[in-house]
């Protein structure tokens, strides 16, 4: 199954890594765990996110777009 990633937009944690929990379960997109992610953004290697809101994190499309292509070399 082919996931189609937004052109512009927000991206939320659980579209990125996916979400076996979700009903349908979610695939990911970077195949890693959460905390890997998180310590992915620290180091630089994922792009950083932007608060929405107090409890929202979302990262920009245009920037996992970007960290995909640049994976593929």
């Amino acid at each position: 199954m082919t996931t189609q990633l937004p052109s512009t937009g927000f991206l939320r944690l659980p579209q990125i890594i996916g979400n076996p929990k979700a009903n349908p379960p979610q695939p990911p997109i970077i195949p890693v765990c959460r905390s890997a992610w998180w310590a992915g953004v620290k180091s630089g290697r994922y792009p950083k996110p932007v608060k929405l809101s107090p409890r929202v994190t979302a990262w920009r499309a245009e920037d996992i777009v970007a960290l995909i292509a640049s994976a593929k070399g």
